[in-house]
């Protein structure tokens, strides 16, 4: 069970050198624009991940007058530290130095909702295959050496198609279909299983959340053409084999696994035809059955949220909130803190951020402790 006990931050984007002790519960984080609060969700992120998800750039996350930042939480036993610079990158996990981020994962995992990454619904195949990875990884951690294979493999036949070397393609198309099968097989099955997941008066939710709800549904998407059967690699092989010519002219793989997708739909209405406040109230219904999947299999990830309130009215929040609180989840969400209103039921703790500096309030008289 993953609970952030304590959180120090140093010179992480705008945010000032301080600790802070979150709620097991529910945290929220308000305050004006341009005042921290998505640089704190980001710096929980990084924590988790050894990267961001806002920007490839180290320079950006560092504040302007330092040369380096420095993240750390205490998760029951463990305690994560990060200390990174243009030309440092130290983690560690308990004192002692890993190379591979994905053990961070494994300590400290985390189900994001933010704008920034957009919202999976009616969102990009790129967006949509990093939430079903993340839960395949989950669900089985060993698939990291799995997908490292795959791109590595797709690389080299990207060079081959760039330097037209045909005749050393036919390997690489069978290691392809190979690594693919494995891929698609993970993607299909974890997808399957979350399908079958429902969460507690998930009717009632739904018709919290969206008026006209009758039927959310979704299927994977292999990113294979119709006449590619994903579930036979020689299938696939085939397929790359008989196109070589064409693949040689385009110089890249317009199909295969790393265009794989979710297709979502509501009452039998493709995603793309959903209002944006239908497209966010599912994916949080989505990501709300991915929380409760792994809550099943005893890994409780943290939950960030950024910019809740967009599109949402105060009742639908709530409601939100309230899943979360009986999925017993350390939960962070950022708001502008229009209406503290939204917290009535739920066990939490509210900070305000102005200018990087992160106080708790005080809920008898909304001032900082």
């Amino acid at each position: 069970m993953a609970i952030i006990d304590k959180l120090f931050i140093n010179q992480f984007r705008n945010l000032k050198s301080q600790i802070i002790s979150p709620n097991q519960h529910i945290n929220l984080f308000i305050g004006a624009n341009a005042q921290g609060k998505t640089n704190l969700i980001e710096a929980i992120y990084y924590l988790g991940h050894n990267r961001s998800f806002k920007t490839k750039t180290i320079k950006e996350v560092i504040n302007f007058d330092f040369h380096q930042f420095q993240l750390q939480a205490k998760i029951g036993k463990n305690t994560i530290k990060l200390e990174k610079s243009k030309n440092q990158n130290n983690i560690s996990i308990n004192q002692q130095k890993i190379n591979i981020s994905s053990q961070l994962s494994q300590v400290l995992p985390i189900q994001i909702i933010t704008p920034d990454k957009g919202f999976i619904v009616n969102g990009t195949p790129k967006n949509k295959r990093s939430y079903l990875d993340w839960g395949v990884f989950h669900v089985k951690p060993k698939t990291t050496k799995l997908f490292k294979n795959h791109n590595k493999i797709l690389k080299n036949i990207q060079a081959l198609l760039i330097q037209n070397k045909a005749d050393e393609l036919d390997f690489w198309f069978l290691e392809l279909a190979k690594t693919a099968l494995k891929i698609n097989q993970n993607r299909a099955e974890y997808l399957q299983k979350l399908k079958q997941t429902k969460l507690p008066n998930q009717s009632k939710l739904l018709k919290n959340l969206i008026k006209s709800f009758d039927k959310f549904d979704y299927k994977f998407s292999s990113g294979w053409p119709k006449e590619v059967d994903e579930t036979d690699a020689k299938s696939m092989y085939k397929y790359l084999s008989n196109n070589t010519s064409q693949l040689l002219k385009n110089k890249h793989l317009k199909y295969g696994s790393h265009k794989a997708s979710i297709i979502f739909s509501l009452n039998n209405k493709n995603e793309c035809f959903l209002s944006r406040g239908e497209q966010k109230a599912l994916s949080i219904i989505f990501w709300l059955t991915q929380v409760l999947f792994l809550v099943n299999l005893k890994t409780q990830p943290i939950v960030l949220i950024d910019d809740l309130c967009s599109e949402l009215d105060d009742e639908k929040i709530n409601t939100i909130l309230q899943y979360l609180q009986a999925l017993n989840v350390q939960t962070f969400i950022t708001d502008i803190g229009h209406n503290l209103s939204i917290m009535d039921g739920v066990n939490s703790s509210i900070f305000q951020i102005k200018s990087g500096v992160i106080q708790q309030l005080d809920l008898a008289n909304k001032k900082p402790r």
